[in-house]
């Protein structure tokens, strides 16, 4: 019973229990896409459908990681399955178990809004939108904002984190910025900008079809 309900791995060489890093990335890409997905359709379609069923998952998928233990969740599961074959890079456990409690807390609110109260609004908005940050830093970039936070909260600092983040270190020359890079950056954000607003108009035009346009659909008729 002891080994069912724990929240990370006693790894030899660790002060803490941990995690593994990359089936946590995994898992945080799975979810944006479903959520991603979920947001799109209530946008274009005004189906909330796939959102009220994500909610429930999603809130069920981190209790378990929470509450259970993080090897029994699904979408870790998934995770797991999707990077076995992959290395895996150890992460501090208490720090993620924050970090997935103020998911609990963003997941619940939506959960008594959006699926028992059948309600939207602002409220649900925004926190559909830090939930997406969320998952999307994670999966894309392994910054975990919950970790952050945690920092802040907690005296005792986060040990183990991806990329040993919590570590002050010195910048490695390859990892610093010039100020000619910077300013491509901005010119290229400058770019996509004045992009938009000259040719918005131009692009609104919807694509003809190809092959009517070379006249092969005509030609085949023809044949036929």
């Amino acid at each position: 019973m002891k080994n069912i309900i724990q929240f990370g791995e006693n790894v030899k060489g660790y002060n803490v229990p941990v995690l593994n890093e990359r089936e946590v990335r995994a898992s945080a890409g799975i979810l944006f896409l479903f959520a991603f997905m979920s947001l799109l359709l209530i946008i274009f379609r005004g189906n909330f459908i796939l959102a009220k069923f994500f909610i429930i998952y999603f809130l069920l998928d981190f209790i378990i990681r929470v509450i259970i233990n993080p090897k029994f969740s699904p979408s870790l599961i998934l995770g797991r399955l999707i990077v076995f074959k992959q290395q895996p890079e150890y992460v501090g456990a208490p720090q993620k178990k924050f970090a997935w409690k103020i998911g609990i807390l963003l997941a619940a609110i939506m959960f008594v809004l959006m699926v028992i109260m059948n309600t939207f609004s602002f409220i649900t908005g925004i926190i559909c939108l830090i939930c997406l940050i969320f998952l999307f830093f994670e999966s894309a970039f392994g910054i975990c904002l919950g970790c952050i936070f945690y920092n802040l909260i907690y005296k005792k600092k986060a040990q183990y984190c991806p990329g040993d983040s919590c570590e002050v270190i010195e910048k490695e020359d390859i990892q610093k910025i010039s100020f000619v890079q910077l300013a491509i950056f901005f010119g290229f954000i400058l770019f996509i900008v004045f992009s938009v607003y000259l040719l918005k108009d131009t692009f609104q035009t919807k694509p003809d079809n190809l092959w009517n346009k070379l006249g092969i659909k005509n030609e085949v008729s023809i044949n036929k």
